[in-house]
């Protein structure tokens, strides 16, 4: 007979979080974009008056509340309030167009939705098509756009003024209920929705807190530069607050020179984003005072090489890739070099500190041949789908069976197409639906793209398939460049760097890259531009 553990089965749940930042780092600051500061002890205070307020707008238990907000003060109270209060709390994202929205309210039965001031005049025009949203909460942000006279409004400051704190503690009985629901970005599809239990925030937190991943520690002071509707800022807004660090929010100015300003200003010393966003700031570098930094987290997309080491050469702060999806809360694997890189080779170590990295804990992850369905050997040779499974990932979606997403033994598909290395490390070689097949053969489009960006004259790269009566596929580069486009020069420049039948058919100069929603460049859009390039499911 297997001998039972007899620990208490005390459930994992945000309540924690809240009652842990609120008694231990009352003192410490959230910092506002505009200055404003405000001690973790009066932020829980507002907190426990939203929750109250929450219960006064006639709720139903456990009803989904949206938000349509930047990284701000009041977007952080409703990460606590809602699901401390037993709701559960939806982001939205604030590039959606207005389908997207339509679809994505409806699915998750939003009753309620808190919004920017500045960001009203985009959503409110949609309002009469949304009736099972009752309340339309408007939170001030500075912005001078007028608030329409409807019933259905109520200014957020108000909704504060008016209500009582709520006493004693915040109870979550079971773990696995609802806390909140982010939505894929839906570039192949409808979104669809993630919904994150109490349990798996928890637990993605804690990954959080470990060293060797983002390694959050009560003495650092974070600056999410990701969107707080973009798979709940990473969870920083949760991790940071578990380990009782400081806080920066940088609202809605994300010009490079606005951020760096922050940075130098507040002392930040964890700062996390997309690589577009490292990527703008490069020419304002050199007139930051950036000795704050103690890591730099690029995610979302992946890191270019080259970008990853300017920012080393000139920062002296590495760059360092994550790779995650919404559906695993979203990290599942963070990079840079280990104790066992010490002394090696430079390539080697170049080679560690290029690749997506290592899984976080909780998660694991394995690669399986496309077509044959077979687990592959870690050797960093065999490629294959990258597959996850763990406490942090996502079983299905929203109002939906579990379909081709997950394979009959529970893993999840994620898509993306790796190879794990004989020490663990992830390397992403493209997505599922972005590889070119020609003449029978793959090309990779992100190592390709990462061979092209590695020409000073290019900013930005994406390559896309186009359709060959021939090959079946040929690879077509669209570039962004810092001057004029010689294209002589980049394919001279490949022909050192890839194979000759990798080169681009074409190279096609643009002027800003089209993206989606989460900053992301849309490839379905760039195969749109020509009807010559080949449609993608």
């Amino acid at each position: 007979m297997t001998m039972t553990g007899m620990m208490q089965s005390t459930p994992l749940s945000i309540p924690h979080i809240f009652h842990r930042a609120e008694h231990q780092f009352g003192e410490k600051s959230i910092i506002s974009a505009e200055g404003e500061r405000t001690s973790v002890r009066d932020w829980a205070t507002r907190v426990r008056r939203l929750a109250t307020a929450l219960d006064a707008l006639d709720l139903s238990p456990g009803a989904a509340v949206a938000t349509f907000a930047w990284n701000t003060r009041r977007h952080l109270e409703l990460y606590y309030a809602v699901p401390c209060g037993g709701r559960v709390l939806h982001p939205l994202n604030i590039r959606l167009g207005e389908e997207q929205l339509r679809y994505i309210v409806d699915a998750a039965r939003d009753e309620a939705i808190f919004i920017d001031r500045s960001l009203l005049a985009q959503f409110w025009p949609l309002a009469d098509e949304l009736p099972g949203v009752r309340h339309w909460v408007v939170m001030d942000d500075g912005s001078e756009n007028v608030i329409p006279n409807d019933s259905r409004i109520v200014e957020y400051e108000a909704l504060i003024d008016a209500a009582e704190p709520f006493e004693g503690a915040f109870e979550i009985e079971d773990e696995n209920q609802a806390a909140g629901i982010c939505f894929t970005s839906g570039t192949t599809g409808s979104p669809k929705g993630v919904v994150y239990s109490h349990r798996s925030t928890v637990l993605h937190a804690l990954m959080s807190l470990a060293a060797g991943t983002i390694g959050i520690c009560e003495r650092d002071r974070v600056l999410p530069i990701v969107p707080m509707f973009h798979a709940d800022a990473w969870g920083l807004p949760y991790s940071a607050l578990f380990a009782g660090a400081d806080i920066v929010l940088p609202g809605s100015d994300l010009r490079p020179a606005t951020l760096l300003d922050l940075v130098a200003e507040h002392r930040v010393t964890v700062a996390t984003g997309v690589p577009a966003i490292w990527a703008g700031m490069l020419p304002l570098l050199g007139s930051a005072d950036l000795s704050s930094l103690r890591a730099v987290f690029g995610g979302g997309s992946a890191t270019p090489a080259r970008l990853a080491s300017e920012w080393l050469e000139r920062v002296g702060v590495p760059l360092t890739n994550t790779w995650g999806m919404t559906e695993l809360s979203p990290a599942g694997a963070v990079g840079g070099l280990r104790s066992m890189h010490d002394g090696e080779a430079d390539d080697v170590r170049e080679l560690a500190q290029s690749a997506q990295g290592t899984a976080v804990p909780l998660v694991e992850l394995r690669v399986v041949d496309v077509e044959r369905g077979a687990v592959l050997p870690n050797d960093g040779e065999s490629i294959g789908e990258l597959q996850a499974r763990g406490p942090t990932v996502a079983s299905g979606y929203l109002g939906q069976q579990p379909d081709e997403e997950l394979t009959p033994d529970g893993w999840l598909r994620t898509g993306d197409i790796a190879s794990i290395d004989g020490r663990g490390y992830v390397v992403i070689r493209d997505r599922l639906k972005d590889l070119i097949k020609s003449g029978g053969e793959w090309i990779p489009s992100l190592a390709l793209e990462d061979a092209i960006a590695s020409h000073p004259d290019i900013a930005e790269v994406a390559v896309v398939g186009r359709a060959h009566e021939i090959w079946g596929e040929r690879p077509v580069a669209f570039v962004v460049t810092r001057g004029e486009l010689d294209t002589v020069g980049i394919l001279e420049h490949l022909r050192s760097r890839v194979v000759k039948w990798w080169l681009p058919d074409e190279i096609v100069g643009i002027e800003e890259m089209p993206r989606t929603g989460t900053g992301k460049i849309s490839k379905p859009d760039l195969r749109a531009r020509d009807g010559a390039l080949k449609p993608r499911s």
